[in-house]
């Protein structure tokens, strides 16, 4: 895919809410924004074209879109740095190329437009393909490998957490049943195979009655919660004073981590009988949107990735008290 390709296949979500609310942290001089899942990069090209002065590093597990990314964004010269890394250790990539603050983070979280169209990759249920969905190919388990090793509890597991599965006993029993006759190695078959195992009447509404089982499967693959439940502490830590963070997540699973990021923030951690409200336990984040917003009805219609978004953003207020400070774990 060259660089024109990415830039006319890609539609960000959200664009110019998500410039907005990052715009006025990002004017203070020196600004710098952490873009967390670069993608191809749009969301990073608005704000480098409407926030002179302003420097991101752009993060993403993937090598492909780092690559492409790079190329379409090499006309603003430095202001521009390409980070090969999980978005996790957003902490570690401030500390070493921001100086250990920064004034603005976005997220956009969940499979980005370059590996959904990207049909080797595997992350779609609509085109055939090996059952890979690694946003990193040069690391990790792939789905194939899920499917052919867990047993059956854990594939029930996965199915019932990750896809919100109600059949999940059904579809991880028709999943162990066919691999003893053949590996699992195409996403074709996956499909075909929940579309057998789930009962006819519900086939007929809801889409394509295998969307869960990508996506739990794609989730288990590259820890997408776990690394998130990380990342969004340590992202929030990583702003300075007045500095923005933007999370658009694309299912519930993604949202409540979030909700729950920001919530610990913005509420004060005093005891509800106390006369007065001691400084150390004072919000730190103020919250920027009212709950968490959504694509109004054009976008959706002009962009079907955008009909799931909900996005929220919070500023920091001042540091964390050191008592709610959430200690760093080992990356997966």
């Amino acid at each position: 895919m060259s660089t024109d390709d990415a830039s006319e296949r890609h539609v960000p979500v959200l664009l110019q809410r998500c410039v907005d609310l990052l715009g006025p942290a990002l004017s203070a001089p020196d600004a710098v924004l952490v873009d967390c899942t670069l993608g191809m990069g749009g969301h990073t090209e608005a704000v480098l074209e409407q926030v002179p002065g302003v420097r991101v590093l752009g993060i993403d597990r993937d090598p492909q879109a780092l690559e492409l990314a790079g190329a379409r964004l090499a006309r603003f010269g430095d202001r521009f740095t390409p980070v090969h890394a999980v978005y996790d250790e957003v902490g570690d990539v401030v500390d070493e190329l921001a100086g250990g603050a920064v004034q603005g983070v976005l997220m956009d979280l969940g499979v980005s437009s370059l590996q959904l169209d990207e049909t080797e990759r595997g992350f779609s249920y609509a085109h055939d393909a090996p059952l890979d969905m690694r946003m990193d190919q040069t690391t990790g388990i792939t789905a194939a490998d899920v499917l052919n090793t867990y047993d059956e509890r854990d594939l029930v597991r996965v199915l019932r957490e990750y896809g919100e599965e109600r059949f999940a006993p059904r579809i991880a029993r028709a999943l162990v049943r066919r691999r003893q006759d053949a590996p699992w190695e195409r996403t074709g078959e996956l499909a075909d195979a929940v579309r057998a195992a789930i009962p006819a009447a519900t086939r007929r509404t809801g889409g394509n009655p295998s969307k869960r089982t990508f996506q739990a499967l794609r989730i288990e693959v590259n820890g997408e919660l776990e690394v998130l439940a990380r990342a969004v502490p340590a992202a929030i830590e990583a702003l300075a004073v007045d500095g923005r963070i933007v999370v658009e997540s694309y299912h519930s699973l993604e949202d409540r981590i979030v909700k729950r990021a920001i919530a610990r923030g913005t509420t004060s951690s005093a005891p509800p009988d106390l006369p007065v409200e001691p400084e150390t336990h004072r919000p730190y984040l103020e919250a920027l949107t009212r709950g968490a917003e959504e694509a109004d009805p054009a976008e959706k219609e002009r962009n079907r990735r955008s009909a799931s978004v909900r996005l929220r953003a919070a500023r920091r207020l001042r540091p964390t008290p050191e008592h709610l400070q959430v200690p760093p774990k080992e990356t997966r």
